[in-house]
């Protein structure tokens, strides 16, 4: 399967990048994932959604090839960071090419909380028009504390939390193929 993991977090040492390295190698068996820089993209612009430039099109179109896409978001100010928001943004205009593709959110954080308010608004705006995303329902990763589960190598440490992610990414995957079945 093909997916795009979509981080949050531009800095190339946060927890939230190596969560989704971690998920690229784990599961590269069974999934094959693409982690595009975020912090590449433009900030949106109405004014230019129609000639977007090369490197918002080589973007959508990588989208477009996916047959899902996984969000790794950190939590700042109660929300999703702003480059998320951005890619969404640029994703959810024109072509929309989230519209039906199957979703799975996960997210690591330093605090007792996990990404839980995060998650929660990056749902919501998932599941808004123009979006229209498939979000895989009741496996929520939060991981919390990840400075104390993670090691220097982006590894997860905690045995009980790969189960977890095992478990999140074998649904993920049930998830995904349901909704290719059901096209």
């Amino acid at each position: 399967m093909k997916i795009i993991a979509l981080v949050g977090s531009i800095r190339r040492s946060s927890y939230n990048r190596k969560l989704a390295t971690f998920v690229q190698k784990r599961y590269a068996d069974q999934l094959d994932v693409t982690i595009p820089n975020l912090g590449a993209l433009p900030f949106y612009a109405q004014d230019i959604e129609l000639e977007a430039p090369a490197e918002v099109q080589a973007f959508k179109q990588t989208v477009m090839d996916a047959d899902g896409v996984i969000f790794v978001t950190p939590e700042y100010n109660h929300s999703v960071p702003g480059v998320l928001e951005n890619a969404i943004d640029w994703l959810s205009r024109v072509e929309r090419p989230l519209i039906g593709k199957p979703a799975m959110i996960l997210g690591a954080t330093m605090g007792p909380l996990g990404t839980v308010r995060a998650q929660s608004h990056l749902r919501q705006v998932l599941d808004s028009p123009g979006v229209g995303m498939q979000i895989l329902p009741g496996n929520e990763f939060l991981l919390s504390a990840v400075q104390d589960k993670m090691n220097a190598d982006g590894d997860l440490t905690d045995n009980k939390v790969v189960e977890w992610l095992d478990h999140c990414v074998a649904d993920y995957l049930k998830f995904a193929h349901q909704l290719a079945a059901n096209d």
